[in-house]
């Protein structure tokens, strides 16, 4: 997918969570970038066999089993855009984490506000 999809796709799933706020575009550009290029590594690392892990011959003829380098960077990717995410609350650990703090600023008022709620409780 490019990087305008993902943006809107990201935007779309922040609506709909209800933690999207125009300050977090330069963010989820960011973001849509990383996907952009993890399925461009995606798709390379299937091009190229989509195999995890290769043979690697050294200089002196000694044989070695490796991880693909084409795999790493898909996952190295996916590292990023999962923090990303979690950052925007598209996880659930994220929104709830969010939710949270969300809560905690709603439920502080001003001092004014306190007192009147003290009155109201018969103190």
């Amino acid at each position: 997918m490019k990087k305008t999809a993902w943006t809107g796709r990201i935007k779309n799933q922040m609506q709909e969570v209800g933690t999207y706020k125009p300050a977090f575009d330069a963010a989820i550009i960011t973001l849509a970038g990383i996907l952009e290029q993890r399925d461009a590594a995606f798709d390379d690392y299937v091009a190229s066999g989509g195999n995890p892990c290769f043979e690697h011959v050294g200089d002196r003829g000694a044989r070695n089993i490796k991880k693909n380098p084409r795999l790493q960077v898909w996952m190295d990717l996916n590292t990023q855009a999962l923090a990303y995410w979690r950052d925007m609350g598209l996880t659930p650990a994220g929104l709830k984490k969010l939710n949270e703090a969300a809560m905690k600023e709603q439920k502080k008022g001003s001092a004014l506000e306190e007192a009147l709620r003290g009155f109201g409780d018969g103190a």
